[in-house]
This record gives structure tokens, C-alpha cells and sequence, in this order.
């Protein structure tokens, strides 16, 4: 199935390129079955001394699992267990940076991520916020990081997110849902092990395979499009279509969509993500929903705007025999509503990458009220 545009470069818009823009990305990445077992050689090149540990930040799903007896935890390291079952909130964070800070002289080594997306945002977010001063709430939005974080290493658990490739670290905020968007944000060092992915539960795996699709066909169809962020978009797009629907074995299915995910992080660095998740990050605001989750319930309404990518997401529902949630948004207040569309339509660059400079002629209030009632 191909995509509503033909992405050619003679169609590509010239915004992005013309913005310049300098992007970090992961300067050393490791990748390979069992290379979670190298993780010890990784680090000690980066302890400053016995006194300076390394902070691990583990998702609690591992509990009693043999994954923490693998963790190389030696002098004063410490391992943090963290439940994902909630978006990761700033006041976490900041209740993290002081407990590090009230435990430990100095700064640790590194703070390391093992996890989904919510323990890599934590683990990303913990390493700013050691070295820049105040709440994380402060620094929600782009280029407001001026001090450089610590050294952090982000190890992904299950695919999709793009965390682990990405330069923001999305978080609750008292008054917004919204990311860290800096240079200082992205990990110094990423290890890809598709062994760490086994085990996930099939809707949490569908839903956050979702998450990297929906990156692709926002990116894709976007204003913002450019051949970099063409060429990772379209590999992305191509291994989720093997994933989700086509018949491959469960371990090239870890292996695709882990790569899957860091092509679709990659895609969206220099150009962006669109509706859905402009839309998502109201219902996580508002009614706590989870990223992935977000986007599904929100994209199944999209066929107006993304017609060959709902087809192909009705496709992949059918086929792993997912049924999404209904009656979500049922008994909201119009308050809530408010709210919810207002965090939605806050995100300005989404928007204006997903339907250009004169967005807001096309989508209002109303019509965003009228998407999300069918949740």
C-alpha cells in the first residue's frame, strides 16, 4: 500500500532543510542478541571513581527477574525500581534528582535507563536536571537546557518509542504535557539487545509498535519532510509493515521492530510527529492515558487526514486481533474537554508540520472536540 504522497524529492517541501537545523544524535550505540552482557566493560570506562556511582533506573516489571542479578552494580551503584504503568511525571523527577543528590557527595557517574519509554524519558530526564537547577517542569519545551546533563545510557526493553534515539523526554507537567526538547537530551550511549524484549505482553508490544508506525506516517505525510528524514521514515515504515503483517518468526519480529523504532526516532528528529500524537498528548494530560495507547484511540478517527495509513493500521488491528478501548472520553466534563483540546492544540510545530502554516483554518476547537468524543 503506498502512501498518499509520493515522497519523491522532487516533492519534498524545503522548510526543514532551509532551517538548518544542527540535531545530536546517539554518538555510540551497541547492537547484537546478549550485548546487554557488555554492559559492565561500557561503563568503567566512565566511573569517575569508587565514590561516584552508577544510578540505575529499572523498570519494576523486573522484579525477582534474573535481568537485575545482570546488571553490573558494583561499588556504590544503586538500582532504582520504577513503576511504568503511569506517564513519567516531572515532580518524579525532581523527587529522583533530590534523592540522588541528598544520598551522594557529588554527582554519579551516569544515570542508566532499562526499560520502555517511560524509565528511558526518566533516566534522560534525571541526568539534566542534576546539573540545571530547579523543577523539570522549568524546562518543558524546546532549547531551554543550557547546562550539559551527565552521562546517561539508555537500554530499551520493548520497541516503538524512539526514546531511546530521540533528543526529547516527554513528561506530565502541572500545567502540560510536553518534552524536554534539547541537545543535552539525548543518551551518550544506547545498547539494542532484541533478547530484552521477549516476554512483553502482546498489547503492550502491539500498542507501542503503533507508536513507531504513527511516527512514520506523520512524518511521511508531513509539511516538515526532507530526504534525511525521508530515507529513516520509509526503512521504518517497511519493517513495521514485515511486523505487524507479514508471517515472520517472533525472534525477527524483535529484531525488525527494534530497528523498526530506531529508524522511526530517527525520522522524526529532523523533521516531526503530527496529529495523533498532537491529540494523544491531551489524553495523557487529561485522563492519564498511555502514550501508545493514545495514538491508536486518536488515528483510528484520522482517515480524513491519513487515509492509506488508518487503512493499513485497520489492517494490522484485524490481523493481531486487538479491540481498542471505547467510551473513553464518555463522561467528560466540558471542562476537561476544554483542557484537553487546549493541550492538543498548544502543540504548535505538530500541527503546522502535519497540515502547514495555516492549520489553524482547518482544524479548531470544535472539530478537535468532535474527534476526541468519538473515543
Amino acid at each position: 500500500m503506498e502512501l498518499k504522497k509520493e515522497t519523491t524529492l522532487k516533492n519534498i517541501p524545503t522548510k526543514a532543510s532551509e532551517e538548518y537545523r544542527n540535531f545530536p544524535m546517539v554518538p555510540r550505540v551497541v547492537y547484537g542478541k546478549g550485548s546487554f552482557n557488555k554492559l559492565g566493560d561500557i561503563l568503567m570506562p566512565k566511573r569517575k571513581h569508587s565514590e561516584a556511582p552508577m544510578i540505575y533506573l529499572v523498570d519494576d516489571v523486573f522484579e525477582g527477574a534474573d535481568l537485575l542479578n545482570r546488571i553490573p552494580s558494583i561499588f556504590c551503584d544503586q538500582i532504582i525500581l520504577i513503576s511504568a504503568e503511569e506517564e513519567p511525571k516531572t515532580e518524579q523527577v525532581d523527587a529522583l534528582v533530590r534523592m540522588i543528590l541528598d544520598k551522594y557527595t557529588e554527582l554519579p557517574s551516569g544515570i542508566i535507563g532499562i526499560g520502555g519509554g517511560t524509565l528511558l524519558d526518566l533516566a534522560k530526564a534525571v541526568a539534566i536536571m542534576l546539573t540545571n537547577k530547579g523543577s523539570a517542569s522549568e524546562y518543558q519545551g524546546w532549547d531551554l537546557v543550557h547546562k550539559q546533563s551527565i552521562y546517561h545510557v539508555g537500554i530499551p526493553t520493548i520497541s516503538g518509542t524512539g526514546a531511546e534515539v530521540s533528543r526529547t523526554t516527554v513528561l506530565m507537567g502541572p500545567e502540560k504535557k510536553l518534552g524536554i526538547n534539547s541537545d543535552y537530551t539525548t543518551f551518550d550511549q544506547v545498547l539494542l539487545d532484541p533478547e530484552l524484549t521477549k516476554g512483553v505482553p502482546k498489547e503492550q508490544w502491539f500498542y507501542t509498535g503503533m507508536d513507531c508506525f504513527i511516527h512514520c506516517i506523520e512524518s511521511l505525510n508531513g509539511t516538515f519532510l526532507n530526504a534525511f528524514s525521508q530515507s529513516y521514515g520509509e526503512k521504518s515504515l517497511e519493517l513495521c509493515k514485515e511486523v505487524f503483517l507479514e508471517n515472520i518468526t517472533e525472534s525477527e519480529s524483535r529484531e525488525k521492530l527494534m530497528m523498526a523504532s530506531w529508524h522511526g526516532g530517527m525520522s522524526i528528529a529532523y523533521s516531526q510527529v503530527g496529529m495523533a500524537h498532537a491529540m494523544s498528548y491531551g489524553l495523557g494530560y487529561v485522563l492519564g492515558v498511555k502514550h501508545g495507547i493514545g495514538n491508536c484511540l486518536v488515528f483510528q478517527y484520522l482517515e480524513e487526514f491519513y487515509p492509506q495509513g488508518v487503512a493499513m493500521f485497520n489492517e494490522m488491528l484485524k490481523k493481531h486481533q486487538i479491540v481498542l478501548p471505547t467510551g473513553i472520553c464518555s463522561n467528560l466534563s466540558e471542562s476537561d474537554m476544554n483542557t484537553m483540546t487546549t493541550v492538543a492544540m498548544g502543540m504548535e510545530p505538530l500541527w503546522e508540520n502535519a497540515l502547514g502554516k495555516n492549520w489553524k483554518s482547518i482544524i479548531t476547537v470544535e472539530k478537535l472536540k468532535s474527534i476526541y468524543k468519538k473515543i
